[in-house]
């Protein structure tokens, strides 16, 4: 049925057409899963457990931070007190000591310095997995990783230039006549470059194009048309 259709066929269009279309059957008969419009493909990545505990630990070191800082600068309100004979609760520390302005001092130093390696291990397990899932996306769809890669501010869906400002701003740079200052070491490179050979024309054969596609992986990123490389492997000659 499929080489019926490829024999009738008037353009590469209408080809690369009946190709998808046989692939597209074969799918839906060996039951293959088929991304769907509109559908998000990925899985929303749930955060570990033990990630949320250390923020959860962060956050109440923080909360501590600011108790002991606000007792410090002397707020003795009965609910700062209470949270900071619970910071030195089991180590025969009293708030009415003479030092207790640099014990304090040395227990908020104490959280910070927790805080800051929490906060790096949370940082080192984003920077594994951010890795990991980029070669493990760069194995299966380069074309999404390259996606991902592009910076918004960048690549953004905003309007386009303005046409003719764009022609006059490239014809101001390459119309305009200018005097370039011509060093000595021009004419050495020249000379030197007379005597190279110039490369003979290539030119690309139907064999050339069967051999590089048998090279091709079979169901890897397939390109703008979304035919993968198999079904070019076995139709090659229908196509050219």
């Amino acid at each position: 049925m499929l080489v019926t259709y490829l024999e009738a066929s008037r353009d590469l269009c209408e080809t690369d057409s009946i190709l998808f279309g046989a692939a597209l059957a074969v799918c839906r008969i060996i039951g293959a899963k088929l991304p769907v419009a509109g559908r998000a493909t990925q899985k929303s990545s749930a955060i570990p457990a033990w990630r949320k505990r250390i923020e959860d630990r962060i956050a109440k070191a923080r909360a501590l931070i600011g108790r002991l800082t606000s007792f410090r600068s002397g707020n003795n309100r009965p609910r700062i007190m209470r949270t900071v004979r619970m910071a030195f609760a089991g180590t025969n520390i009293s708030l009415f000591q003479p030092d207790i302005t640099q014990k304090l001092t040395e227990r908020i130093d104490d959280l910070k310095q927790k805080i800051a390696a929490w906060g790096k291990r949370i940082r080192r397990f984003s920077e594994r997995s951010r890795r990991f899932n980029q070669n493990r996306l760069f194995q299966s769809d380069q074309k999404r990783l390259y996606k991902s890669l592009e910076r918004p501010e960048v690549c953004g869906a905003g309007p386009g230039p303005d046409q003719a400002d764009t022609v006059a701003f490239w014809r101001g740079l390459w119309s305009e006549p200018v005097n370039h200052s011509e060093g000595p070491w021009m004419e050495v490179v020249a000379s030197q470059s007379a005597s190279v050979t110039p490369m003979d024309p290539v030119t690309i054969t139907p064999e050339d194009v069967a051999e590089a596609v048998r090279k091709a992986p079979n169901w890897k990123s397939p390109g703008l048309d979304g035919l993968h490389h198999y079904w070019l492997k076995g139709d090659f000659d229908t196509l050219s």
